[in-house]
This record gives structure tokens, sequence and C-alpha cells, in this order.
């Protein structure tokens, strides 16, 4: 099994220029007391944990989680489910950005979280790993404050961002008032319900401005924008690039 070191070259390597070196790595995660950090190899076995994750299974020593799967320490549906976003993300390429879910916390007690999981990519551009947090949201929300149908909603825009999605149109699959589905959001994303749509549909865009050579406006239509110009608008207030500078950028890396 590949180490950690292995499959970040660059950055995480033992040999060659170092930028950031392993340990360090492990040792500034370890400082994250609220947020699960971890690195898997292309099996989604882990390679890295910090003690967050460790204790928030209530286990005694990070060795008892590496080389082994999310399902493999977990029960239930806890294990089951990131194991499964794991195989995707490895599968596609397509990272998980902040989604709302609810994750295992000792004693045995399941808590609202926000989950992103980034692909790793070797130079030939095959996905060789991935890398990720999910931080504990119970100082901001309760288990209670915060039903299942919000995250069922959020997996909505998650999967449906190119469709015409509203605020109040997640309010209603949430099951809440528009007022009260927004307080929920801004606790949770520190954004608006609007501002969450359209950080969602810039990252996709992102995403394929990157990764593909699809044209700019096609993608603004991928994306859920009227046309090119309003994708344009958003994307430069929220990046202050347009997305072909953007582009050109990402290419000459």
């Amino acid at each position: 099994m590949k180490n950690a070191a292995a499959v970040l070259p660059g950055i995480l390597s033992e040999k060659g220029a170092l930028l950031v070196d392993a340990r360090l790595v492990e040792q500034i995660a370890d400082l994250m007391h609220d947020t699960a950090f971890f690195i898997k190899d292309a099996a989604g076995r882990y390679l890295m944990v910090n003690q967050s994750l460790v204790e928030r299974h209530g286990l005694a020593e990070k060795a008892q989680m590496i080389g082994r799967r999310p399902c493999d320490v977990c029960p239930g549906d806890y294990g089951r489910i990131p194991t499964e976003q794991d195989e995707h993300v490895l599968r596609t390429g397509r990272p998980i950005i902040e989604r709302l879910e609810l994750f295992w916390r000792r004693p045995n007690v399941p808590v609202w979280g926000l989950t992103s999981k980034i692909p790793i990519r070797d130079g030939t551009g095959r996905v060789n790993g991935l890398i990720g947090i999910s931080k504990d949201l119970t100082a901001l929300v309760s288990r209670d404050e915060v039903q299942p149908a919000v995250a069922l909603a959020l997996r909505h825009l998650e999967r449906a961002y190119d469709q015409p999605v509203s605020p109040s149109s997640l309010a209603k699959k949430a099951g809440m008032s528009a007022a009260r589905f927004a307080r929920v959001i801004k606790r949770i994303h520190g954004l608006s319900p609007m501002q969450l749509i359209t950080k969602t549909r810039i990252s996709a865009g992102s995403r394929l401005l990157r990764e593909t050579d699809t044209s700019i406006a096609e993608i603004a239509l991928e994306c859920g924008f009227a046309d090119h110009s309003a994708f344009t608008r958003a994307f430069r207030a929220v990046t202050s690039y347009s997305p072909s500078e953007y582009r050109r950028l990402k290419q000459a890396e």
C-alpha cells in the first residue's frame, strides 16, 4: 500500500525538493480539533488521519485506522456511506464540496457536519487517492435543529444546479418556510441560500474550466446560468477573474 508521500508527490515527498513534509501536515491537522482530516489511497484506505478523526470513532490511536476504509471502522450507514462516497470520487474524479451530512461521533451519537473530498491526481491525470475534511457543526447547529430534509434539499442542489433552482424551491424541499431555511443555511454555511446556489454553480464551472475543453458558453448553460454573460459576471464577482482568464491561468500551471 502506498504511503501519503507517494500519493502526493511534490507536496508530501521524501525525495527531491520538499514543499511540505508529510509529518508537518499531520501535526497541523492534529490542531484542527473540530475537523477530521484524512488522506486515502486509490482503494479508499486511510493513509493519514488526524487525532480528531481517531477520537470521533472512539479509537485509541491512529494505527487502528491506517490501511482501513470507513466501513471497516464505523458501523452501519455511518461507515457505508463515506466508503461509497470515496468510491465515487475515486472513480469519477469529481470532488465533494461541503456536503451536509450526519457522521459518527463518540459516544456513538451522530452529529451534523460538512464534508469535502478532493481527488488527488498523478502526473498523468489519473486519480490515485483523495484528501478530505469533515467539519463538526455541533457548535453551530444541533442535530434536532436541522432535519434530514435539509440535507436532502442540499443534495438536490448538488445534483441539479443546472436547473432552475431557487431559495424558495430548496426551502420547500426541506419542508421549511423560506425565512427559517435561510436562517439554518446561514448558520451552517455562512451564506444566504442564493449565495450558496451561486457558489455551487461557480464551483462546478471552475472544475469544468480546469478539466475540460468545453466552451465557456456551454459551461455557462451546464452550470445553470442564462448565458455566457451572466456566468462571466458571477464568476468574476467570486474569483476576480473572467472564465477565460481563469482557464488560461490553470492551463499554465
